[in-house]
């Protein structure tokens, strides 16, 4: 009856830990790090997640990097140019003090250009963020299908 016990718990810590996508550092949380499969052939991609700040001083999103995945990656937001929505490179995304930040389609988000890859659903690969203060944070960008919703998604909580 104990081992029956013992696994029990086992299981449910481990399921816990599978669920877990989170990336906790210097008072930064990035939540579910993901991004759509992509298309054959395609040659971009984006990568969205959720940076919580539970610190009291500001910081930014300054960088990602991740070699194997991308040739070159960069911060991008949706912008209103008189009446027509475009995407533009941004030099940072800000992260106040006690607050919490969106990285979602048609906002802010992480490009990725030249794939050295496909995004293939479930895969899981690895990025480094860099920010002003906290310095670079190591997170693990999970492949979601390609018609993922993220409003329906962990740690998106209705964006």
């Amino acid at each position: 009856m104990k081992s029956r016990l013992a696994l029990s718990v086992l299981a449910w810590s481990l399921v816990g830990s599978v669920f877990a996508h989170d990336f906790k550092q210097s008072g930064l949380t990035v939540d579910h790090p993901w991004a759509r499969a992509s298309t054959p052939g395609a040659q971009m991609g984006a990568v969205y997640m959720k940076i919580n700040n539970a610190g009291k001083t500001a910081d930014a999103l300054l960088e990602a990097s991740s070699p194997s995945l991308a040739e070159e990656i960069e911060i991008h937001n949706h912008i209103n140019d008189n009446g027509v929505m475009r995407m533009r490179q941004v030099p940072q995304v800000a992260v106040p003090a006690g607050g919490t930040v969106m990285l979602k389609p048609h906002s802010y988000h992480i490009m990725l250009f030249g794939l050295k890859k496909p995004l293939v659903v479930g895969d899981v690969v690895p990025m480094t963020l860099r920010f002003k203060q906290a310095g670079e944070v190591k997170v693990e960008v999970t492949v979601e299908p390609i018609d993922a919703d993220p409003a329906t998604m962990h740690g998106t909580h209705g964006s």
